[in-house]
């Protein structure tokens, strides 16, 4: 018969368990499949909904109000007719919190589950994911499995699949707000220049900054709150920023981000940089037409962690953005995934071993070993 360890050895294990991961932070993408962190160290707008987390049909608690007016915000809840919700978890509730769930590839449970709730908490842009009804994301757990089974893309489009006319090859963009940030204009230029880059290297599209408002198909600045567009800002990592369908063309920051424009945002000082190429790739694809798409690898995921960089078109993206403008014959494909570096979304699962399961499993093995 196996000897039970002695309570010294089982504190020894526990304390490799910890020191592991006070030197490797546990986040959501560290946990195994199931397990989310939904302990924030760095508030944002949606903080508190970790307290509502296990919340079902029927039940009734602060905060509830909360989640709605999120849901509703990115189109997952009609718009509160009496002007405000209440705290309810009604059948209404349930159903948008399945769809939200069949959007991100998370369990369809219809509660408030660990992970729904580390997945709303993320950062993520401004643009709805269903539009006047119509989802713009384009799968779920299941579905994104067997769409990818069958070798189908989960890009979507606005309803209506606006874009810029065939005839535009050429579009021009403008910086035109820049008070509210303190990143300077060759910066600015370059990060954008780089940005806009990704786009047509795949497409048959071309893009060049000019100095005059007037003269721009594009328009991008940075602002702060409620800036007259009924896309009000909430500050730092809530809402980073949102882009206008074709052939709006305006594409607007958050003012209050910790913006990083270095190229290396995780040498970053701030724990709440955001990388600001990953995010101006992402809005300029809003900018020709795409809407959200549910491929977790995608530029077009909704949502982004701080300190994170993810630049490089998907195929999923290319092939949305190509099935709108053609694609350039010059175009060498999409790139690898790095392996240096976690992708930028918060609720997939991109790696099966982290610094959860390295923790465990130096655990398991001294349990074994004793």
């Amino acid at each position: 018969m196996a000897s039970t360890p002695s309570p010294l050895l089982m504190l020894a294990a526990m304390a490799v368990v910890a020191a592991t991961l006070a030197v490797a932070p546990v986040s959501s993408a560290d946990l195994p499949s199931g397990v989310a962190s939904i302990t924030s160290k760095i508030p944002n707008p949606w903080s508190a909904f970790q307290n509502l987390t296990g919340c079902h049909l029927g039940e009734q608690q602060q905060g509830l109000a909360k989640v709605k007016d999120y849901l509703s915000r990115f189109g997952y809840l009609p718009p509160e007719s009496s002007g405000s919700f209440n705290d309810v978890f009604d059948a209404d509730l349930e159903e948008a919190i399945k769809v939200y769930q069949r959007n991100f590839g998370l369990g369809i449970t219809g509660v408030m589950d660990a992970s729904t709730v580390a997945q709303m908490m993320a950062p993520r842009c401004g643009v709805a994911d269903i539009i006047n009804g119509t989802s713009t994301m384009g799968g779920g757990s299941a579905s994104a499995s067997a769409a990818h089974a069958r070798g189908r893309n989960l890009f979507t489009y606005f309803p209506g699949s606006p874009s810029w006319p065939r005839s535009r090859k050429s579009l021009t963009y403008a910086v035109t707000q820049t008070s509210l940030t303190s990143i300077d204009r060759a910066t600015l230029s370059q990060v954008l220049a780089r940005a806009f880059a990704r786009w047509s290297a795949a497409t048959t599209l071309t893009f060049t900054e000019t100095a005059s408002e007037r003269d721009a198909d594009i328009t991008i600045g940075f602002y702060a709150g409620d800036h007259g567009d009924g896309e009000a800002f909430d500050g730092p990592l809530g809402t980073l920023a949102h882009a206008f369908s074709p052939t709006d063309g305006r594409f607007h920051l958050d003012a209050a981000e910790a913006w990083d424009a270095s190229g290396d945002v995780a040498r970053a000082a701030s724990d709440v940089a955001v990388d600001l190429e990953s995010v101006a790739v992402h809005e300029i694809g809003h900018l020709l037409g795409l809407g959200h798409s549910a491929e977790p690898a995608a530029i077009m995921f909704p949502t982004i962690t701080s300190r994170t960089s993810k630049v490089d078109l998907a195929q999923d993206d290319v092939a949305g953005i190509q099935n709108l403008y053609g694609g350039n014959p010059n175009f060498k494909g999409v790139a690898p995934p790095a392996t240096s570096s976690r992708d930028m979304d918060s609720g997939a699962t991109t790696s099966s071993r982290g610094p959860w399961t390295a923790a465990v499993a130096v655990a398991a093995g001294l349990l074994v070993a004793l």
